[in-house]
């Protein structure tokens, strides 16, 4: 078979042009020039015109090879342009799979704003799964011909035992219930064997209609999580929502800031119910997987599992095809689901929720590079529906909105936690000290991440059968790994990427692990002596496997802990989102006593139960070269100190740094955001640095550090001669890390004064194709990282 066609060798058939033509974006990196958007092809003839937002396949390049591409203008041989009609190519097929109008008009946002080519917006909307078709059969479905009956079972015509027995029961059901598949039918009658359900159809009492179904596991409601219960609302969640819903029904944006533990998602649920009394359907954003079981959970107590969908990475690819599908269909009208989740197809969409509105994850590290929060805000924008931005730390983007004058965002403030609960203690504990003090235990020359302060607090924690977070944000064992010889000097570094190598320990593995590349994956067995003069090698800056080693050994030795009972959370050790549905139910169960993880856990979940939260080093995000390094220590820090005491006793967290001065630390150690916000806009002010102005970062890459730098230059140049005196450049210059799975890395920062300046600047470089997003150029508008 010629994979680049769709049928095997001597099936052809002949596709005859009609007159109807199609402008489809093809899921190439074509990028739209100055012209419109797409390829022009024509339909067949005698077959249905493909609609608009129709998926289609199209013969593309001189093999013919067929491509996807989403129909978005259909017309006459206007749509031919200067093309000979004689030479535009039929379609090859329609795939059925259509794209709402409104996704259709987002997705043309998104690649105007994002340059991005629309083919590979609209790819990046429509789910892998449902572009495949996983999971989908053809299904038979019955409903009762009561035109021919009039529902009346004793005008039934004769009917053997069975059969009678089963059209006794349908004509009970409700006509709401039907059209139902056969095997529902005879399981409500008791009925065994598909004979009667055929004497029916035969009969003329039953209709059979032919349908697709997709057929998917069912998604386990995660109800540890959920909670019976309606708790009455405080004072200020009611002002919450009443404030959020008098918008219901147009555009708006609401910046909820509310505390850790002020029920900002008893808020959600409130505001949502309103929203489905009148009839609009919703969306509720999390950042991270990890969330989806606590977050759907809830929603589903609320609202039934028939109304809420669920979608994330976690699901099999059967199970998001079929949760699309009960969207599309309505017959779920609310969503919960990561990052591309803001693209469910929806009718009626009134409300779009953001949880953690602040979190990177949102953003989107690959082609189209968008940010989820923003993309629901305009999405809103499109279809008149209303948004609700959540955090206890919002974005200073986002605070910037809402602080302006005047406000572009309407802010709504829960300072306090429900059930006066008070906010935990936050302790900032100095490293350098506790050095000095196991220097002077004589037990210097170890390596501990847990200092004494914070080891005798989770001892007793522990012993007062308490639960404890612990917060590293670093995996593997160890990520430096140097040579013990001061004069030779030796670093395990990456050969493709400039980059140290992580050491990943592993039982059976010779020299007792991996070095492992966290940017381009590579691994090798760690040498057992230095590679450049034979001495031993020196592990440093441990990691959540290293922390794992030493609560082992610490506490385990004193019986206050054991394998059953504590579980790291990181990348390394969940591998699917089934281990971290079940660890985080388990910890919310009580059976585990300690979690340590990275970021993952620091952010959204509830477990009454946690005590005592550490951070075991406050320094990693200070450490990068960003911008938003403050803003992103004081989020951390804050976020996963409200993980404690959310129950009925206080809650202590202990904060680790050899930077016991810094201001994001002490702020966030006073739970102080807005001083921290005020302080933080007027230092992004005064360098003209977002909010307060519009960034773009563009990186060129290729395998010659001589190429990769040349395009950056010629970049640069092209920007300096048509962008006006208020826009800056930086670069190009080496990327932070410069090199990556051998390509070399150069970056150019693009910093304008407002968003139509930028616009204007890289849109007039775009339609002269002087830049353009593919595998050589990275365009990233509002980046959020700068690495």
């Amino acid at each position: 078979m010629d994979s680049g066609s769709l049928f095997p060798a001597g099936e052809q058939r002949e596709l005859k042009r009609s007159g109807v033509y199609l402008r489809i974006a093809v899921e190439r990196g074509i990028d739209a020039l100055d012209g419109p958007q797409g390829l022009t092809y024509c339909a067949i003839a005698d077959e249905p015109v493909p609609a608009l937002g129709e998926r289609v396949m199209v013969p593309l390049g001189r093999g013919d090879r067929s491509a996807p591409g989403i129909v978005i203008e259909v017309g006459g041989s206007q749509l031919a342009g200067n093309i000979p009609v004689a030479r535009i190519k039929p379609i090859l097929s329609s795939t059925g799979t259509v794209l709402p109008p409104s996704l259709l008009e987002l997705g043309r946002w998104m690649s105007d704003y994002y340059m991005s080519p629309l083919g590979m917006v609209y790819a990046s909307i429509l789910p892998a799964a449902v572009k495949q078709r996983i999971g989908e059969r053809s299904v038979t479905l019955y409903a009762p011909n009561l035109a021919a009956t009039s529902g009346q079972a004793d005008t039934a015509p004769p009917l053997k035992p069975a059969a009678a027995k089963l059209w006794k029961s349908i004509i009970a059901m409700a006509s709401s219930e039907f059209p139902l598949p056969a095997r529902t039918l005879l399981e409500r009658s008791g009925v065994k064997g598909v004979k009667a359900v055929q004497q029916l159809v035969d009969a003329g009492l039953l209709i059979a209609a032919h349908s697709t179904d997709v057929h998917a596991r069912e998604i386990q409601s995660e109800t540890v999580f959920a909670s019976a219960e309606r708790p009455a609302l405080t004072p200020a969640q009611s002002i919450a929502v009443e404030a959020a819903s008098q918008s219901l029904g147009g555009f708006h944006v609401h910046l909820i800031r509310g505390v850790t533990g002020s029920g900002k998602t008893e808020v959600y649920l409130n505001i949502l119910e309103r929203g489905l009394r009148l009839g609009l359907s919703a969306i509720v954003l999390v950042p991270e997987i990890a969330l989806t079981p606590q977050t759907a959970g809830r929603f589903t107590s609320r609202f039934g599992a028939t109304d809420v969908a669920v979608l994330h990475s976690g699901l099999t690819s059967a199970q998001r095809n079929k949760e699309w599908a009960r969207a599309v269909s309505g017959r779920a009208r609310v969503v919960v689901g990561a990052r591309s989740a803001v693209f469910a197809p929806l009718e009626r969409l009134g409300l779009i929720i953001v949880d953690e509105e602040h979190d990177s994850s949102y953003k989107q590290d690959r082609l189209p590079r968008y940010q989820a929060r923003d993309v629901a805000i305009k999405r809103a924008h499109l279809e008149n529906a209303t948004v609700v931005l959540g955090s206890a730390t919002p974005s200073l983007e986002s605070w910037g909105n809402a602080t302006a004058t005047p406000p572009r965002y309407s802010l709504i403030t829960l300072s306090e936690r429900v059930g006066g609960a008070s906010m935990p203690q936050v302790h900032i504990v100095d490293m350098r000290e506790e050095r000095r003090i196991r220097a002077r235990n004589q037990d210097g020359s170890l390596q501990h991440l847990i200092g004494p302060t914070l080891e005798h607090a989770i001892a007793a924690a522990l012993k007062a059968q308490s639960q404890v977070l612990l917060l590293l944000n670093r995996r593997g064992f160890a990520s430096y790994v140097s040579c013990t010889s001061a004069a030779c000097g030796f670093v395990l570094a990456c050969d493709q990427c400039d980059a140290n190598l992580v050491l990943h320990r592993h039982e059976g593995l010779p020299a007792g692990g991996l070095v492992q590349c966290h940017h381009c994956e590579s691994q090798q067995l760690i040498p057992k002596l230095c590679p450049a003069c034979g001495k031993k090698l020196n592990l440093f800056a441990g990691g959540t496997q290293r922390l794992e080693d030493e609560i082992s050994r610490k506490f385990g030795a004193q019986g206050l802990i054991e394998g059953q009972t504590f579980a790291r959370i990181d990348s390394d050790t969940m591998q699917s989102a089934g281990t971290y549905f079940d660890t985080l139910g388990r910890f919310a169960k009580g059976e585990l006593r300690l979690l340590l993880g990275t970021q993952m856990i620091s952010k959204g979940l509830d477990f009454p139960g946690v005590r005592l939260v550490g951070v075991i080093d406050a320094d990693t995000s200070l450490s990068i070269p960003d911008f938003r390094a403050a803003e992103r220590t004081f989020q951390l820090i804050s976020q996963v100190s409200g993980r404690a005491g959310r129950g009925s006793l206080s809650g202590h967290v202990l904060v680790q740094t050899n930077n016991p001065t810094n201001s994001a630390i002490l702020l966030a150690q006073r739970h102080d955001f807005v001083t921290f916000a005020d302080r933080e806009l007027k230092i992004r002010q005064t360098a003209r640095l977002p909010p307060f102005s519009r960034m773009a970062r563009i990186v060129t890459r290729d395998l010659s550090e001589a190429k990769a730098l040349a395009a950056g230059e010629a970049l640069v140049a092209s920007l300096k001669s048509v962008a006006p005196a208020s826009v800056s450049l930086r670069g190009p210059l080496p990327c932070p890390v410069s090199r990556i799975a051998n390509y070399f890395r150069f970056g150019i920062d693009v910093v304008a004064p407002d968003a139509r300046v930028m616009h204007q600047l890289l849109h007039t470089l775009r339609t002269s194709s002087l830049l353009k997003s593919d595998a050589a150029t990275a365009i990233d508008i509002d980046p959020v990282a700068l690495m």
